[in-house]
């Protein structure tokens, strides 16, 4: 942890150009180590934010209070766009794209790799900010932007290849190309458990596409968007100062507020793609709305994930695996893995190793060295996984752990232990996805029976298989397998790497915000003919004289 501050610290010596005008001197790692003897993130929150060059001000109001998940400190009072405010962004964003569509996309390219220096820039404050606002600990804070990075990259290569087919025609003279287009506006919502990497995905493909954006992340989480917004505005006056002011304001604009303005996101008609993270039950609300306007809807939802584990399987590394996947970010990612299903015969030795690793595992405040878990991001989902565990509990189950945690840390962070819950059948608690650390067992005596285990829920983003028998990992991954987006053999319930598959099935919503080809989801195919002849060629033999 001092490593990363260390080296923050170095990084930030010196403060330029800010918005104020100030010059602020960098901070001793030693003030910097006495944060963490106090109960306040106050002061480790503003060196982030003089670390990012950030005033809040411009952002300060009543609307949203920004409550920090590891102790429960209010950070900032902010203000939500009104109606009226939402759709001159969003008016101002298709203004932006008019002029935006005219570059070329190997230029457009360069903003998104200018974003993608500024993030290498300044990676250690903003996962920092990420770790402070979201509760994660601090190599996933710094992991997801590192992710950021990796889009950026894996965009600007995009942008030399959106390319169309040259299509064989029956009538001579003629030439007839696929080609693809910029939509418009993207509109993209965003979940508190990914803050910031869900931005990049949707917004480094949009931009190269041509295409501009407007943001409403979680209102859990709007300091890291503002953070993400100002390192994209001091990108797009570095592209200026080369371009000739190529890039429009409005181009990438955040809107803060509630549900009322992702509603009025997802049914404004100068929006014409929206992409939404989060839950299923948004999911559905975007969808209809989106819809109802023949609009364009990239999702993304939760995941319900499971993992199967067969007699050959390295039990060590599945273990860690199981780990991992199930009690990172406190069970708070759309890949957790949620579900177990174990062959009988490995059961007993599993799950005596699982117990054991989950009575040990460090809770705690998420900047520490050495802890795990971090805070669950507010008491509703505290108030959420009780009710989960109680149904659990109900329906046959058997709970190990699941109680609150670490309240010294402050009596509004919300901290809990990781939950093992044996159930003996798949029931209606375990076919519903709770945003926590649960962990919920299930046995099997062959894989046709995990199988069917596996794809015996709604949702149908990620799942995994431990084996070391060839036909059956080949078995999973076939169509006859696994119904998930994402089927992995030998390690966790992930969401693959940033340049393949990402999205799911089922009601995870089918959407995909990264990989080869999700740039299509970004613009619009058109086909063009071209009669190179001095006649007018039919197909299908029609004749047509006049």
């Amino acid at each position: 942890m001092l490593d990363a501050l260390n080296a923050l610290t170095m990084a930030g010596t010196r403060i330029h150009g800010s918005r104020t005008g100030r010059e602020s001197a960098g901070v001793s790692t030693d003030l910097l180590h006495s944060v963490f003897m106090t109960s306040s993130s106050t002061p480790l929150f503003d060196t982030v934010l003089q670390q990012l060059d950030l005033d809040l001000a411009p952002w300060r109001g009543q609307g949203l209070a920004v409550r920090a998940p590891r102790d429960g400190t209010v950070y900032a009072h902010l203000s939500s766009h009104t109606p009226v405010q939402a759709q001159a962004l969003i008016d101002g964003a298709h203004a932006a794209f008019l002029q935006w569509r005219n570059t070329p996309a190997p230029v457009r390219g360069e903003l998104v790799r200018r974003l993608g220096q500024k993030l290498r820039q300044h990676k250690e404050a903003l996962g920092l900010l990420v770790s402070l606002e979201a509760g994660k600990v601090r190599s996933e804070g710094l992991g997801e932007v590192q992710e950021m990075i990796d889009i950026c990259d894996f965009a600007v290569g995009l942008s030399r290849q959106l390319h169309g087919l040259t299509i064989a025609s029956e009538r001579p003279g003629h030439r007839m190309m696929e080609t693809w287009h910029p939509m418009g506006v993207v509109g993209v919502i965003s979940a508190f458990n990914f803050p910031v990497a869900v931005w990049s995905w949707n917004t480094a493909l949009a931009l190269v596409c041509g295409n501009a954006v407007v943001w409403k992340p979680s209102e859990k989480t709007p300091l890291t968007a503002i953070a993400c917004q100002h390192l994209m505005q001091q990108a797009m006056a570095e592209f200026n100062a080369d371009h000739a002011d190529c890039a429009p304001a409005g181009l990438s604009a955040l809107l803060l507020g509630g549900r009322e303005m992702g509603e009025l996101l997802a049914r404004s008609p100068r929006v014409p793609v929206v992409s939404a993270t989060g839950s299923t039950r948004m999911g559905r609300a975007v969808a209809v709305d989106v819809a109802q306007r023949f609009g364009r809807s990239i999702l993304e939802l939760g995941g319900n994930n499971a993992m199967v584990v067969m007699p050959s399987a390295d039990l060590e590394l599945a273990a860690r695996a199981i780990t991992f996947s199930a009690v990172g970010t406190a069970g708070q990612r759309c890949t957790t893995l949620r579900r177990l299903i174990v062959h009988r015969d490995v059961a007993v030795p599993l799950l005596a190793r699982l117990e054991k690793i989950y009575a040990s595992v460090r809770v705690g405040d998420p900047l520490e060295d050495g802890v795990l878990v971090g805070p669950l991001v507010d008491s509703a989902a505290f108030a959420q996984m009780q009710s989960a565990l109680a149904q659990a509990r109900e329906q046959g189950g058997t709970v190990l752990g699941g109680t609150r945690d670490c309240e010294t840390l402050g009596q509004d962070a919300w901290y809990a232990r990781p939950a093992l819950v044996r159930m003996p059948a798949q029931s209606a608690v375990v076919q519903h996805e709770t945003f926590a650390p649960i962990l919920y067992v299930l046995t099997c005596t062959s894989l046709d029976e995990a199988i069917a285990l596996q794809n015996g829920v709604p949702q149908g983003l990620s799942s995994a298989i431990f084996t070391t028998d060839l036909r059956e990992a080949e078995r999973f991954v076939s169509s006859a397998g696994s119904d998930c987006g994402i089927a992995n053999v030998n390690i966790g319930t992930s969401g693959a790497e940033i340049g393949g598959a990402f999205g799911g099935e089922k009601e995870t919503g089918g959407g995909r915000e990264s990989g080869s080809d999700a740039w299509k989801g970004y613009m619009r195919r058109a086909t063009n003919t071209i009669n190179y002849s001095d006649a007018l060629p039919l197909a299908q033999g029609v004749r047509f004289d006049v």
